[in-house]
């Protein structure tokens, strides 16, 4: 048996389709076995809201008068690039404003979206078509022509766990790591996440329609640092560490700052927490296999960030349900466990797109081209 899209479209608009999100349809699996999922589901809803460092905002203000291109800027003392085009500015989650640690470009993009206005000030050298000198002013969504999400790297798929072994505490962008194994922090919303629902990729490529930060978005391309060649489950097909990501795009002027949270993180600097959720369509067994796997079957790593080097030990292999449990053990110690994602944001998104779907106000599209199959990430080297 194997549905298309085009199928399942045509029953959503119905008010035929059959939608669970993806806890539901964990459970639904458990009870009732992948043929019968395969049967009745059409659509299962993901979720996730973390950390996403690799996260930004390009902004379009509208000319000036006398026309200014745009060089030196900044928005709320936070620098921004302006090397695009007269007024296009880009501004990125983690640049931290002058002369503070807790504020930057993630709180500028969440204070644009919960409707204040920003600083932007910005000078030039001055030609015969551009004249103007400097930029002082006040913008808001409501009056730039433009404003967009462009994150390079979101939805990281399993990322790894992390600990500490040394007698030190250590500040990184997954928090406060606690000396000599105190606990193990992680990030993923496990059986609820995106890229563990179709570990292959086979529905999610470049235009897939997405929610974004409470909007639609879309898949613009693969993600900085995409790995393929990550090590598979044999069972499960999921990568036992971080692989796939995704570059995402989205209108920031319809976003809600419920998904889209700045974040300030002792010892690392600043980052975004941004909500993401992917429809999987139920197209064939295989994918109605894995989109009922539950957290027991999903492995990760529990890396040692003790270890000053890039490519760090690794302590254990544990599952997402041993996680989620609040304690694991390592080297005869009970060790807590603490999320770095909201697990239950990641379920407020699936329900949100579950709702969306089954209001007939989203519809399922297909790839217009496939993620690469044969990505790498590697450490720079000297040519």
């Amino acid at each position: 048996m194997k549905k298309k899209i085009q199928e399942i479209n045509e029953r959503i608009k119905k008010g035929k389709a059959c939608v669970l999100r993806a806890d539901e349809v964990v459970e639904m699996g458990k009870k009732e076995g992948i043929k019968e999922v395969l049967k009745k589901v059409d659509v299962v809803t993901t979720g996730t809201f973390g950390m996403m460092c690799s996260s930004g905002a390009f902004i379009n203000t509208g000319h000036f008068e006398p026309p200014t291109k745009l060089e030196d800027v900044s928005l709320n003392n936070v620098k921004a690039y302006g090397g695009i085009a007269a007024v296009d500015i880009y501004i990125g989650a983690t640049e931290r404003a002058n002369g503070r640690k807790d504020y930057g470009g993630a709180h500028v993009i969440e204070d644009l979206v919960k409707g204040k206005k920003v600083r932007l000030k910005a000078k030039a050298d001055p030609t015969d078509c551009y004249p103007g000198k400097e930029v002082d002013v006040y913008i808001s969504l409501k009056n730039v022509n433009q404003a967009f999400l462009f994150n390079p790297r979101n939805c990281y798929q399993n990322y790894s766990a992390a600990t500490n072994s040394t007698n030190e505490l250590l500040y990184t962008y997954m928090g406060l790591l606690l000396p000599n194994f105190g606990n193990v922090a992680f990030a993923t919303s496990g059986e609820l996440s995106p890229l563990f629902k179709d570990p292959h990729l086979c529905t999610i490529g470049v235009g897939t329609q997405i929610f974004l930060a409470g909007a639609r978005g879309y898949v613009v391309w693969e993600g900085t640092q995409f790995n393929s060649k990550a090590k598979r489950d044999e069972k499960t097909g999921i990568p036992e560490s971080p692989a796939g990501t995704l570059a995402l795009t989205g209108n920031l002027k319809e976003m809600n700052a419920e998904f889209l949270k700045a974040a300030y993180i002792k010892g690392y600097g600043i980052s975004l927490f941004v909500g993401i959720g992917i429809p999987i369509p139920v197209i064939d067994e295989e994918m109605a296999f894995y989109v009922s796997i539950p957290n027991e079957m999903i492995k990760t790593k529990i890396i040692d960030y003790g270890v000053k080097r890039l490519k760090r030990p690794v302590i254990k292999e544990v599952n997402y349900a041993e996680l989620f449990s609040g304690w694991i053990e390592i080297k005869n110690k009970k060790v807590k466990t603490e999320p770095r994602t909201s697990l239950y944001k990641s379920k407020r998104i699936a329900e949100i797109l579950k709702r969306w779907i089954l209001k007939k106000k989203f519809y399922l599209t297909e790839c217009v081209k496939n993620l690469p199959v044969e990505g790498v990430f590697k450490p720079w080297r000297e040519i």
